[in-house]
């Protein structure tokens, strides 16, 4: 069948970018479920820092009330004080026993993740304190390459952008090939014929024209779909850059409030310490004490939170600018047709045309 009015073109087209808009799809999907890992990932070892903390805190809590118990002892400070001691050290360390609530629903949630039942995957706590990435300023302009669903949705547009192409050549009539006497004729030949002009030429105008409006309906809903899928790429693009200028921000004023927490918790440790060296001198009551190292302990977790949220920002930016994919991944043609499940050819065999 000759492709005179480019409807088979146009279809294979259609075909080939669908398929492309597809595998972006997928790698979409992927980058997605990769973006969930890294930031599961990183709370997991977040949480082991926040335990380290409350850990370090409960032993400097536990020296703190051995020295409280031994005043008692010596009668230079009352009960209470021993009492507020060990309290303060069992809170932290119901603080420490509460962060692993939180690791094991992470480190399940990673395991579903990577296709493991829960039960059967762990990952060992670990000491490395994870550095904040320092990630370099990208142009806008890459996220058009570098996203996959970017590259999918304008893969859909150039799809239905084909089938605008399909709906107008189903304007035209169908010429095929026929065998006559051993060789072959074109239908359009017999068109030209005296006998057949009224009865097939004819009868093609009828089919074409007098469709009460069906191939023109085809033809304006195959550019409204066309319309609709601009829309939805336009709106892609610019979700794309909302979600990189989200990120970016984030990190800016997160940079910002951690060199200000830093501040904090330096200044409440040390406030700490000489509150502590005051009680140990008998000029301040323990109850001074207490207030300043839950200040200070309250600030230390705050700046683990938001080190955490640095973290899990990079992470977000890194998916957001397409998490190392580009265009260049997507399926050529010839990769699709060497993938495709039959290799379909329009034609017959030679020897079928030859026995004929």
């Amino acid at each position: 069948m000759p492709d005179l009015w480019g409807k088979i073109r146009r279809t294979v087209e259609g075909d080939v970018a669908s398929a492309q808009a597809s595998a972006g799809n997928l790698a979409s999907a992927r980058l997605s479920a990769q973006g969930v890992l890294a930031s599961d990932y990183l709370q997991l070892r977040m949480s082991d820092e926040l335990k380290r903390l409350l850990d370090a805190v409960a032993s400097f809590y536990t020296e703190s009330l051995r020295i409280t118990g031994n005043q008692y002892r010596a009668g230079t400070t009352d009960q209470s004080a021993v009492a507020q001691a060990e309290a303060q050290l069992e809170s932290t360390q119901a603080q420490a026993i509460a962060v692993g609530v939180t690791r094991a629903q992470l480190e399940h949630a990673i395991a579903v993740l990577i296709g493991k039942p829960p039960a059967e995957f762990s990952i060992p706590p670990s000491d490395a304190v994870i550095a904040v990435p320092v990630i370099p300023p990208e142009m806008p302009s890459a996220l058009l390459e570098r996203r996959p669903d970017i590259a999918a949705s304008e893969r859909l547009m150039a799809a239905s952008n084909a089938q605008i192409g399909v709906a107008v050549a189903a304007f035209f009539p169908k010429i095929t090939l026929t065998g006559d006497s051993g060789t072959s004729a074109l239908t359009l030949n017999r068109l030209l014929a005296t006998t057949s002009r009224f009865w097939s030429y004819g009868a093609i105008l009828l089919q074409t024209v007098f469709d009460a409006g069906a191939r023109s309906a085809q033809v304006e809903q195959a550019r409204a779909i066309f319309d609709q899928d601009v829309a939805t790429y336009r709106q892609t693009v610019l979700t794309a850059f909302q979600q990189v200028e989200d990120q970016l921000a984030a990190m800016r004023i997160l940079a910002q409030e951690a060199d200000v927490q830093d501040k904090a918790v330096a200044a409440a440790f040390e406030a700490a310490r000489i509150i502590n060296n005051q009680y140990l001198s008998g000029i301040v009551p323990y109850t001074n004490v207490i207030v300043a190292n839950e200040t200070a302990l309250a600030d230390a977790e705050t700046a683990v939170s938001i080190r955490q949220s640095r973290l899990v920002a990079s992470a977000a930016l890194i998916q957001a600018l397409g998490g190392g994919w580009d265009v260049t991944q997507l399926p050529s043609r010839n990769r699709i047709e060497e993938d495709a499940p039959l290799n379909f050819s329009p034609f017959p065999p030679t020897d079928q045309v030859r026995a004929q």
